[in-house]
């Protein structure tokens, strides 16, 4: 190593060698930030050579940008040399990541099944020594792979495996955005810039020193790059200053002129390898011996090596910098660049994927037959689980296709596919791209979808969703049906996220009963519960109980009859249902999916379950930044705000709500605003600030009010009727639940119906209450343990009051057991004090040891609770193994025990 190049960078040094030493301990990730030539490579070089000093295994990669769009190449470059370990993993496990590797054919692999390969891997290697990943520009590596690496750092946390990566300042990066340990890589200060400037430019004068320190302003790069070009007059004019632009394009400028002195031959060769990703020598010299016309040889290179531009080792050859790849492709006229890349396809006859992305790289104009391989091609990405890859392909084969609705069809295939990466960005480009085309009428339908898929929120569109409705019957009697459901599906959902009025949601609900597909397709059912949650509740519920939940078994049929049972307000159908579609989904990797499941999941908080709703919450946020989903960020905050309420946390319960209502607001989300109340007024209601509480929830209710969701208010009832009895307003809350049970006439919904029972008992005159308060207990509320005890509270409360205190005893004694299980403290308290009123001695809760536990932790000690190992809770929630035991590990002395089956018995006891 170079003493100059780290030069002034002690502090960037002690903290690689913190991390490197902490490794025995625990991994995790680290980002190396800072400007091009400032010495981020430097630094890496030196995490390499401590890692190796400690006698660490230690993987290399390099970004490169003519690369990025390559499926898994950076992971190709980095797995190599250990593909041996993926013998020891999981058959599904193995299968995804040597098909993502282009090793093994097979079904394309999900992305996060791939990471999960990945980090299992990694972790077993380092039961025999730490791991250290080094990736320099991982900005420039594929997103499949940068995305898996982010998913490894965050998770390796239990395991001796450390991922250090190099981030140039302005680039967007998946594992830059991670949220890991990160540190700027600075300018070095003026003492050390002028070391650095005289050690290696020691023949510069005075004056050219002080303009080279000017220009440099401390980048390492620049100041051992700048001297030549000033001295050789390539980057400076006769009158001696230099002209104003950017240092990175300075510095490019320096190192463009250097080839430009390069004889022609080496010159060819060098352009050859500044397009070619591979970096293989023998590659490359054969393609620049189609350039030339000749045979070029290893000694080609001879030339640009003494110039510092690239070196030559083993059967590789690379550029001393990423700049110097940059500063060729910016030099080399674009005709030359063209006939580089056709030179490199020529010579790759046994690598067809490769071929068909250099061959449309080499030309301008339109090419049918090139256009249909890069069409061919994409799916060769989608196998290797590369999207990203098989959307360029698409969008690359439309712009070189002549027929004007064939390059539509293949823009529409190219936005399906960023559809499903969630990229509203990408997806807008291709349609609009698409929109200039002659679409035929279903593929305009098609577009018209695809612009509904991230649209379904705007409110009050009656006449969008009229439209979206028409267009289902058109495709439907054109033979596309698949097409008619996916557009009457979008509609359903403009018609739950806003008020379209009766005649929209109708009319969804009409269309879809016409559509020749049987009763039981699950979107169909969908479709209906979620145009129609209330009048369409009976016959969705009908349909849901003829089918036989063990015959489904897809992941996204389960997903959307959970999503119908839900809209319909069948609580216990959806969260079993959702319940399913998750662990699907997690045994197939399909994350994206997964994080919708368990936000929805979060609703068995009105059960009563708040440790799954806990549990689910923190999962499904998690996962959704994992995946890149901020679509359903309000959402979730709007769940999170109304589960914050119901366990007393006022202050969180209500900032989230504000927060919530910022977004929910702005485009006028009747159901999320309805959210947005609900958790307003538990929070007040937790609190006992009663009056704040029912004049929340009463907006729920409020056909006029923004807030008013008729569905979603369901929750709200039993909440409405305990603030409006605590408050002195049971005149004004009588119609609200007169209107509620003319509505629970219509609809089976099992929330509403299990909630006005003890909103009936709350409500009532004295000379009613007993026998309403009786018959509500009468009920099977077996899956709502949380109505169950409510309900005992409030009717001892009642047998308090009309002093009948021995009475009330037994009521508030189970009250208080089951409120304190699930949770509810603000109304276990209440129990707890009305027991005392009644002459009863009670003990004081005493804190559970659960309750230290993170919402991680207690799903993992739930997990081994169940029996399952750590390899089998990893594959569940995307951890390695040892990440499990390394949390077994602290839960075992906060629950103090020993053994799993201790573990399991505490739990029980909790």
């Amino acid at each position: 190593m170079v003493d100059t190049e780290l030069a002034g960078r002690e502090t960037e040094l002690r903290n690689l060698q913190d991390h490197v030493a902490r490794l025995t301990g625990g991994g995790g990730g680290l980002v190396v930030r800072g400007d091009p030539g400032i010495g981020k490579s430097s630094l890496l070089r030196a995490a390499v050579e401590l890692s190796e000093a400690a006698g660490h295994r230690t993987l290399l990669a390099s970004g490169f940008e003519s690369e990025a769009r390559i499926p898994f190449a950076g992971l190709h470059q980095l797995l190599r040399p250990v593909l041996f370990a993926a013998e020891q993993l999981p058959t599904a496990q193995r299968k995804a990541l040597l098909t993502a590797l282009g090793v093994e054919d097979g079904p394309p692999p999900e992305l996060f099944k791939v990471a999960l390969a990945m980090l299992n891997m990694l972790a077993e290697l380092a039961i025999a020594a730490p791991v250290v990943v080094a990736v320099d520009d991982i900005h420039w590596l594929d997103q499949s792979t940068q995305e898996a690496l982010a998913f490894v750092a965050r998770r390796a946390e239990g395991d001796a495996v450390l991922i250090v990566g190099t981030v140039r300042n302005g680039h967007r990066s998946p594992f830059g955005a991670a949220g890991l340990p990160e540190f700027e890589v600075s300018a070095l200060d003026d003492a050390t810039s002028r070391h650095v400037l005289a050690t290696r430019a020691p023949g510069l004068g005075s004056a050219d020193r002080d303009r080279i320190l000017l220009e440099a302003r401390g980048n390492p790069l620049a100041l051992v790059e700048l001297p030549r070009a000033w001295q050789t007059k390539e980057a400076v004019g006769e009158d001696g200053p230099l002209p104003s632009m950017q240092l990175t394009t300075r510095l490019e400028r320096a190192f463009a002129g250097r080839v430009a002195d390069l004889p022609g031959l080496a010159r060819d060769a060098v352009l050859i390898a500044a397009v070619d990703y591979d970096n293989d020598l023998s590659e490359v010299l054969a393609a620049a011996s189609v350039l030339a016309g000749r045979p070029v040889t290893l000694d080609v290179f001879d030339t640009a090596i003494e110039a510092g531009l690239l070196t030559v080792g083993g059967t590789h050859v690379g550029f001393r910098h990423p700049l110097v790849r940059s500063a060729i492709l910016q030099e080399e006229p674009l005709m030359r660049r063209l006939a580089a890349n056709a030179a490199l396809a020529e010579v790759l006859t046994a690598d067809p994927y490769r071929r068909t992305m250099h061959r449309a790289r080499s030309f301008l104009g339109p090419d049918d037959e090139v256009a249909d391989e890069l069409e061919a091609s994409h799916t060769i990405s989608l196998k290797r689980g590369s999207v990203t890859s098989a959307i360029w392909a698409l969008e690359r084969s439309a712009q070189l296709t002549t027929g004007s609705a064939r390059k539509g069809r293949r823009l529409l295939l190219a936005g399906e596919h960023a559809f499903g990466l969630g990229r509203t960005d990408l997806l807008d480009r291709l349609l609009t791209a698409a929109a200039r085309t002659e679409l035929s009428e279903l593929d305009r339908a098609r577009m018209e979808w695809l612009r509904e898929i991230f649209s379904d929120g705007v409110p009050g569109d009656a006449a969008r969703v009229l439209e979206l409705c028409s267009m289902a019957e058109h495709s439907a009697a054109t033979g596309d049906v698949d097409l008619a459901l996916n557009l009457l599906l979008g509609a359903a959902l403009r018609c739950w996220w806003a008020d379209t009025g009766p005649e929209a949601r109708a009319r969804v609900a009409a269309v879809t009963e016409t559509l020749p597909v049987s009763a039981t397709e699950p979107r169909r059912i969908a479709a209906l519960a979620v145009a129609e949650p209330v009048l369409c509740g009976t016959a969705v519920h009908e349909l849901l109980s003829r089918m036989s939940p063990a015959d489904v078994f897809d992941a996204e049929a389960l997903r959307l009859l959970g999503m119908a049972a839900h809209a319909i307000g069948d609580l216990p159908r959806a969260i079993d249902l959702l319940s399913r579609s998750a662990r699907k989904l997690r045994e197939e990797g399909r994350l994206g999916l997964l994080s919708h499941v368990l936000t929805m999941q979060v609703h068995c908080m009105w059960m009563g379950d708040w440790d799954r709703a806990l549990m689910v919450s923190e999962e499904g946020h998690r996962i959704a930044a994992d995946t890149g989903q901020p679509v359903w960020t309000t959402g979730s905050t709007s769940l999170e705000a109304i589960r914050c309420g119901l366990v007393g946390e006022t202050a969180r319960a209500l900032k989230l709500a504000t927060d919530a209502e910022a977004a929910a607001g702005r485009d006028r989300l009747n159901d999320l605003l309805c959210c947005v109340q609900l958790a307003r007024g538990l929070a007040w209601l937790g609190s006992g600030e009663y009056e704040l509480s029912y004049q929340a929830l009463r907006r729920l209710y409020d056909p006029a009010d923004p807030a008013c969701h008729l569905r979603e208010s369901f929750a709200g009832v039993m909440f409405f009727a305990e603030a409006a009895a605590h408050s002195g307003h049971r005149e004004e809350a009588a119609p609200v639940l007169a209107e509620l049970e003319r509505v629970a006439r219509t609809t089976p919904a099992s929330l509403l119906h299990t909630y006005l029972l003890y909103a009936r008992a709350v409500l009532a005159d004295d000379a009613d209450a007993e026998d309403l308060y009786v018959t509500a207990l009468g009920h099977d509320l077996t899956r709502w343990p949380l109505v169950r005890a409510k309900l005992e509270l409030a009717y001892g409360e009642w047998l308090r009051r009309h002093r009948r205190a021995a009475d009330s005893r037994t009521p508030l004694r189970s009250a208080l057991t089951t409120l304190e299980l699930i949770g509810a403290t603000t109304w276990a308290d209440r129990a707890r004090a009305e027991l005392r009123a009644s002459g009863e001695r009670v003990a004081e809760r005493r804190a559970s040891a659960l309750d230290e536990l993170s919402p991680q932790q207690l799903e993992i000690a739930r997990l081994v609770a169940e029996g399952l190992s750590n390899k089998e809770i990893g594959e569940r929630l995307y951890l390695s193994p040892r990440t499990v035991g390394s949390h077994l590990y602290r839960i075992f002395p906060k629950l103090n025990v020993t053994t799993r089956a201790q573990l399991a018995a505490r739990l029980e006891e909790g």
